[in-house]
């Protein structure tokens, strides 16, 4: 049976896998955002970051260990042919992508970090334009830019000074955010979403056990206690968080989501991740934020929304998808 062949042509089954992985893209970066109020206390209480990053993608990997052995049990070889995928999804999406926004954020305002990483959905864009040689619909191009400006509000970049090496460590961790929606959007039946993560969380935990055993980097990990709001607790409660549910969560939805609505528009929808962290600074470290902030999100989901407009419009030609994968939606 062709390809062509292969296409639905129900719009409900097409819509509701859509909306599934519309769902899921949410829930993703709601767990994602989660991360940074949590795991701030534990930094400024004297943890380093490798210790912190080493325990939240090895608790996640472990999570998840079972989808990549049910990989390598079902398919043989599994592991020979796609060890190169999974070492890379964990050096660069998942290593990659920390060890650059936090050495920006060491140089640099947390916010214009922020900022520069969460261009990411225009690299990819700029990516497929000039990949395609087709000039993006005027939703796109107007749903970007309007994206990108309530992106500037949020983030409240006003005063804050640019540095150059900041600069390029932030560019890099918005190509690694690139990267992961790209490799997520080409998973499918021979290498699933699930078993991709979990081996690059587990290929990320290595490593950055490996810079802090070998005094790369830092590692330090303290038994002390941490505050929220005036509560209280023990620093590992925090940690369980983000590895167990913030970081697993994030992960398993979100390369779930990108297959089923391509990578652009999940790549937008990612951008409420910056929203969600807002929400959890105020109810977790009481930081509230400020009424222009609030325009910025409104103006990030208008976005958001004409995106989906235009990933809803038909497709005049079929895509044909890797063997075994979900074909990439590249509208």
């Amino acid at each position: 049976m062709s390809h062509t062949a292969a296409i639905p042509t129900i719009a409900a089954p097409v819509s509701r896998v859509a909306t599934a992985g519309i769902v899921m893209a949410v829930v993703s970066a709601f767990a994602f955002a989660s991360s940074g109020p949590l795991v701030k206390p534990l930094l400024e209480a004297g943890w380093s970051l490798s210790a912190v990053l080493t325990v939240r993608m090895g608790l996640s990997g472990l999570i998840l260990s079972p989808a990549l052995v049910r990989a390598a049990i079902r398919q043989r070889g599994f592991l020979r042919r796609h060890w190169l995928a999974l070492l890379a999804f964990g050096l660069i999406p998942v290593a990659g992508c920390q060890l650059f926004f936090f050495s920006a954020m060491q140089r640099m305002p947390v916010a214009v970090a922020l900022l520069i990483q969460y261009l990411a959905p225009v690299f990819l864009v700029a990516f497929v334009w000039m990949r395609t040689r087709r000039v993006p619909s005027r939703l796109v191009l107007g749903g970007s830019g309007i994206a990108v400006a309530g992106l500037v509000l949020v983030v409240d970049i006003g005063g804050a000074r640019f540095d150059l090496l900041g600069t390029l460590l932030a560019l890099a961790a918005a190509l690694c955010v690139c990267v992961y929606f790209v490799m997520s959007e080409r998973t499918g039946d021979t290498l699933p979403p699930l078993a991709l993560a979990a081996g690059g969380l587990l290929v990320g935990a290595a490593t950055m056990a490996l810079l802090g055993a070998t005094g790369i980097i830092p590692f330090v990990v303290l038994d002390t206690t941490v505050t929220f709001q005036g509560a209280t607790v023990p620093a590992w409660l925090p940690l369980v968080w983000v590895g167990a549910v913030g970081t697993t969560l994030g992960y398993a939805l979100g390369v779930m989501a990108v297959p089923r609505i391509g990578s652009r528009l999940a790549s937008f929808i990612g951008l409420s991740e910056v929203l969600f962290a807002l929400l959890f600074g105020w109810l977790l470290l009481a930081e509230t934020p400020a009424p222009i902030q609030a325009v910025g999100g409104a103006l990030i989901l208008a976005g958001v929304l004409l995106i989906r407009r235009d990933a809803d419009r038909p497709i005049t030609a079929p895509v044909e998808p890797l063997p075994g994968a979900v074909a990439p939606d590249i509208r």
